[in-house]
């Protein structure tokens, strides 16, 4: 502002100087000292002349400065007008922007280099007026679907036309699917999709991820064998290490000269103890064995309601006895092609499991439900416990984890494999403060 004020000064200054100068030779005009009048208009003449330059420089510089800051052009190069304080405020401000703007700049560079290291394909949609148009696509999209960085939409629908269906299909929406791509006329490859919708600044973004099935597959099993790793040297360590501190101790008793009735006590305890271990060990090897050698299902035609009904008149006692009121929904008509066997056994292995949740919960209730649509057949068992815990909800099905001092550890897991043979899924997830377990089950 004061600088500002200044520029101002020296403005109006110059016009005073102007109009006296003007003053002054008319005056000289009429006193009849002609050449002095002329010398004086000459003057005149010059300082209009200077104001002239001083105000179209300034105002040349201030258009240019304000040009490169509306373009985003900061490469031009002020630093002989610097020394003059008349344009501190704009420098700043034009220092200030450009320092922004390369901080952006780098900032892109390094988001764009970490997306470009990705291996998941990438393409980032802005929607402009009516259309889409391509913000980014990184390297591992353009390559491994061999399309080159278009930045219309219209040009990669005629390179990945089933890709793009998909997502004009739901309106650049919110996806998660699957969808076969074929690449150069290769056989199709099967690929998960994400897509998200984001807005920022009034501007539409489609985000949108590809990722091969193979490496999500490959991902997961190598995730699943660390965690088994993890929990049989856990299991293996806490039978073996008090078994060879026993035998130890056990050696240092045979070797003494008489054995007294202590000894003989310490003795006796100490083989109970490894038989103890040697049995929880053995439990867990048969446990391993049931989930390394589960059974091919044997498909059929199964009714569901009298299978759900048959599993819970075998639960009836249970129920019974911790006061849990299981409630059947199902109204579903017409045969699931599955293993009845294996199926009710995973039925009651989430029966006992939300026994185990409602232990010690006042409001004590299962509720059973199904539902089929695009087919495939949902089976859902609610019950009225705490839910799940966030620290272990990705160990629910880890072989072998429990929260249950008598308990295995391998019926969730036991349950995932045999939904998993039958080609479906199970997942689990808390509605409303209640734990919903959650087979989906496909037709055919």
């Amino acid at each position: 502002m004061f600088k500002t004020l200044q520029t101002y000064k020296l403005l109006f200054f110059r016009l005073i100087a102007i109009v006296l100068g003007i003053e002054i030779s008319i005056y000289f005009f009429k006193s009849h000292m002609l050449f002095t009048g002329i010398f004086g208009f000459f003057i005149v003449f010059l300082l209009i002349r200077e104001m002239y330059f001083y105000i179209r420089n300034f105002v040349l510089l201030y258009d240019k400065t304000i040009a490169s800051i509306l373009q985003n052009d900061f490469s031009s190069d002020f630093t002989k007008h610097k020394a003059n304080k008349n344009y501190g405020d704009l420098f700043q401000l034009y220092d200030t922007l450009k320092g922004r703007q390369n901080e952006q700049i780098s900032k892109d560079i390094i988001y764009r280099s970490i997306l470009n290291n990705i291996e998941t394909g990438i393409i980032i949609l802005e929607k402009q007026e009516n259309d889409w148009n391509i913000f980014l696509m990184n390297d591992y999209f353009s390559s491994h679907f061999n399309v080159p960085k278009v930045s219309k939409w219209k040009y990669l629908k005629n390179q990945l036309p089933s890709l793009c269906e998909i997502i004009e299909e739901d309106d650049f929406h919110e996806i998660k699917t699957s969808v076969e791509i074929s690449i150069n006329e290769q056989a199709a490859q099967t690929f998960v999709l994400q897509a998200s919708k984001t807005e920022i600044f009034e501007r539409e973004y489609c985000i949108v991820l590809l990722d091969s099935i193979q490496n999500v597959v490959e991902k997961k099993e190598k995730d699943a064998w660390v965690n088994l790793m993890k929990v049989i040297s856990h299991e293996l360590l806490n039978s073996i290490t008090p078994i060879r501190s026993i035998c130890q101790n056990l050696q240092d008793l045979v070797e003494q000269d008489s054995l007294s009735a202590e000894d003989l006590e310490d003795i006796k305890n100490s083989v109970e103890t490894m038989l103890r271990r040697s049995d929880h060990l053995q439990k867990f090897v048969e446990g391993y064995r049931k989930l390394a050698m589960l059974p091919s299902p044997k498909k059929q035609k199964t009714e569901l309601q009298p299978l759900i009904e048959n599993c819970l008149q075998i639960m009836n006692p249970l129920f019974k006895k911790d006061g849990i009121e299981a409630v059947n929904t199902i109204s579903l008509k017409g045969p699931i092609n599955v293993d009845p066997q294996q199926t009710e056994q995973v039925i009651i292995n989430l029966l006992m499991n939300s026994v185990y949740a409602l232990k010690n919960m006042t409001q004590k209730q299962i509720l059973i439900s199904a539902e089929a649509k695009e087919n495939r057949t949902y089976i859902k068992i609610t019950d009225t416990g705490s839910g799940i815990e966030k620290e272990i909800e990705n160990k629910v099905f880890l072989p072998f984890f429990t929260t249950r001092n008598e308990g295995a550890g391998i019926g969730l897991t036991l349950s995932k494999n045999i939904i998993e043979a039958h080609g479906g899924y199970i997942s689990f997830k808390t509605e409303n403060g209640k734990t919903v377990f959650e087979i989906c089950l496909v037709e055919g």
